[in-house]
């Protein structure tokens, strides 16, 4: 990193230091408060990095949770200072480690005592800071590829759930792994204010060039009774649409038996979601499983009558490759 490059990182993290610190000394602003729990993780055998949060605070994860593939992950909490976030990975993309980068940016901090930060890198270097003015209980834990943190939190109890949830779970994929650890927390008093938004991203081990395909998993609770529960939710919404489209890459390949057994996964998990069943209907009548197909688009089409309108407009896309004969018995259904 050239001298002027630095110069112009550490000049801007230092004003969004001032305007972090600003929005302490007026937090009616409302736009740098973020008290919460929060983990930064990487999996070992996949080399995914992950970040998952919640907090009694509108939509956190807009501004705690931060990660680049192939980078890694960093999680700015407590008085928010963002630029914690884009400025870190930047610093990590260089090839400084997690720690490296983070005391560059904390003696830079002119309000670090406020701050409570992780950083993770993809070689798996963890380093974690809590600033002496953050609000008790506030601590952190720093353990073999991992990294848990919490400020204001009911009591001591949250970190060290934390940190037992995550080697107890090192069997499930790390997204799921890092649910349960926000769950021990909750479990172990969680926010002293209670709960409200929760946000879960997950990068990969490679870096990639085309800023849509970065995060693997990007999901945000902005604002619920039960984030966390509605964040397994959505995980489980996520998990199932990636069956669907491996099943819709198996058809590509004509390869209907595992396209079959992708769609029936799917299916599984939300037997009611209209959208997997359509879809499925259309391959099998694409690949002249008309016998199968019918039964499905009847059961979609007596639930919600607009899938037969869609399905007499696909042909003309090129979705619906069926003949004229073939269509007119779907739509009759």
């Amino acid at each position: 990193m050239t001298v002027r490059f630095a110069s112009i990182i550490l000049g801007l993290f230092f004003f969004f230091s001032v305007q972090s610190l600003h929005a302490q000394i007026h937090p009616e602003t409302g736009d740098r408060l973020a008290h919460t729990f929060s983990i930064v993780a990487l999996d070992t055998a996949s080399g995914e990095m992950a970040i998952g949060v919640q907090s009694h605070w509108f939509s956190v994860g807009t501004i705690i949770s931060w990660g680049r593939s192939g980078v890694g992950v960093v999680a700015t909490q407590s008085f928010v200072n963002p630029a914690y976030g884009p400025n870190g990975l930047d610093l990590m993309s260089q090839g400084k480690s997690a720690e490296e980068a983070l005391q560059l940016l904390v003696k830079a901090d002119r309000g670090r005592d406020y701050r409570q930060v992780a950083f993770l890198d993809a070689g798996g270097s963890v380093s974690a800071y809590t600033g002496s003015s953050c609000i008790s209980s506030a601590s952190h834990a720093i353990g073999e590829n991992y990294s848990v943190q919490a400020n204001m939190m009911l009591n001591d109890d949250v970190v060290p759930a934390m940190s037992k949830a995550f080697l107890e779970h090192r069997d499930l994929p790390l997204a799921e792994r890092v649910l349960k650890v926000l769950q021990a927390a909750q479990s172990a008093g969680g926010d002293i204010r209670g709960k409200q938004s929760a946000a879960l991203i997950v990068v990969g081990p490679e870096v990639v060039e085309e800023v849509w395909s970065d995060h693997k998993i990007n999901l945000r609770v902005d604002d619920h009774q039960d984030p966390l529960g509605e964040l397994d939710r959505l995980l489980r919404v996520h998990r199932a649409y990636d069956h669907m489209n491996r099943g819709d890459l198996a058809v590509e390949h004509q390869d209907m038996e595992a396209a079959l057994r992708e769609y029936a996964a799917a299916e599984k998990m939300f037997p009611r979601n209209l959208e997997m069943k359509y879809w499925k209907a259309v391959a099998l009548a694409n690949n002249g499983r008309m016998d199968e197909a019918l039964p499905v688009f009847e059961y979609v089409f007596d639930r919600d009558n607009n899938w037969r309108e869609l399905t007499r407009r696909l042909p003309s896309s090129g979705l619906l490759t069926v003949t004229d004969t073939e269509l007119q018995d779907i739509l009759k259904l």
